[in-house]
């Protein structure tokens, strides 16, 4: 019998309550932001994109769709130890004199809130937490709801709304307590994964594909010839989207250069940060919710065929709650399913002269996908 589906959730993670910009903020970004912002903070219409209702409303979702099959797990704060595999010790100290304050941190509005530093914590436990119920065999798979998310964070430097870099966190995690010696990452947020691409840039251990709306989108990272660097030459593979990209690029980037070179990395462990935000109401790409129910079955298929079916799922962004709440469902129908019918796919062709172009120039620049 197929174990259950898990979903690691805490808390905790909603008291991360990133401020707005009312006129008590007068620390140097918050006093940026409201000069760039001007009208949209005068007449009260802006709040900050990262809020708890991303999560809490998650949560209600998936507990709607529980049928009883769910394993809802519970977990602790990640410790030091575990973050620093990740994070530099500045990075540590930082985060640490954080802890009971509220402020703006940088232009692109990361802040924290006096709990957000422990929330964040238990969202890289919650991370750690998916990969355990995986490894030991509670779980078939786990999705890992959890803010803020992480895949911004660098090793020495928060970021994009990211304090802690909740996958790369999980996956040091795998490898130092469960003994994988390579994980694939798969990163399908619209925004690039600067922050994990910079954890693993040089680490042949650990597989990094993310598919993201191009420069100069925000971070405006991830260019198709940013390949990882010296013995991991080739181990990060990056593609870029143009606007208004849609369904059917996104499965011909996986089916043309994820799937083959995950199969020559032969990974121990599938790790995804699973951003909803690639839907047309995020006004970069125009996914629909049902290409996350395809890219989840591809993922489930592909760590059952090559690493005993251990696949961890992670929130990364997702800022309109209605096509979060259904890409969730999509992605939990299709965890727990196996062989289900898929709901039917947008078929439009936007972005498929960038997918193939992005596939004849990785197969001469990486390894994995040299014939």
């Amino acid at each position: 019998m197929r174990a259950p589906v898990a979903i690691v959730y805490h808390d905790e993670m909603l008291q991360h309550q990133p401020p707005g910009l009312e006129p008590e903020m007068r620390d140097y970004h918050a006093r940026q932001l409201r000069a760039r912002l001007g009208e949209l903070v005068a007449s009260g219409l802006w709040r900050h994109p990262e809020r708890p209702e991303r999560l809490s409303s998650l949560v209600e979702r998936a507990r709607e769709f529980d049928d009883g099959s769910l394993l809802w797990l519970s977990p602790e704060r990640a410790d030091e130890e575990t973050v620093r595999r990740a994070h530099t010790g500045g990075h540590m100290e930082r985060l640490d004199k954080l802890r009971g304050r509220k402020r703006m941190l940088s232009i692109d509005s990361t802040a924290v809130s006096p709990e957000s530093v422990d929330a964040a914590f238990r969202a890289a436990g919650a991370a750690c937490t998916a990969v355990d119920a995986v490894c030991d065999g509670r779980a078939s798979s786990a999705f890992a709801l959890v803010r803020p998310p992480g895949h911004h964070a660098t090793a020495a430097h928060y970021q994009g709304f990211c304090l802690v870099n909740n996958v790369a966190v999980a996956a040091r995690h795998a490898m130092a307590v469960h003994g994988a010696e390579r994980v694939l990452i798969v990163d399908w947020d619209v925004h690039h994964g600067n922050g994990t691409a910079s954890i693993f840039a040089d680490d042949p251990d650990v597989l990094f594909f993310d598919i993201h709306r191009g420069a100069p989108y925000y971070p405006g990272t991830g260019a198709l010839d940013d390949v990882g660097r010296g013995r991991a030459r080739g181990t990060n593979l990056n593609v870029p989207l143009p606007a208004a990209t849609s369904d059917l690029a996104v499965l011909e980037a996986f089916d043309r250069i994820l799937i083959p070179a995950a199969r020559r990395f032969k990974p121990d462990l599938v790790l995804v940060s699973a951003g909803f935000d690639g839907t047309r109401e995020h006004l970069a790409c125009k996914f629909s919710t049902a290409l996350y129910a395809h890219l989840t079955d591809r993922m489930r298929r592909l760590a059952d065929h090559l690493c005993a079916g251990r696949l961890a799922l992670v929130l990364e962004g997702g800022y309109h709650l209605e096509p979060m709440r259904e890409g969730l469902v999509q992605c939990l129908r299709a965890l727990g399913t196996p062989g289900g019918e898929l709901p039917p796919l947008q078929r439009s062709r936007i972005g498929l002269p960038a997918v193939r172009h992005a596939a004849d120039a990785l197969a001469q620049l990486s390894f994995l996908l040299r014939d």
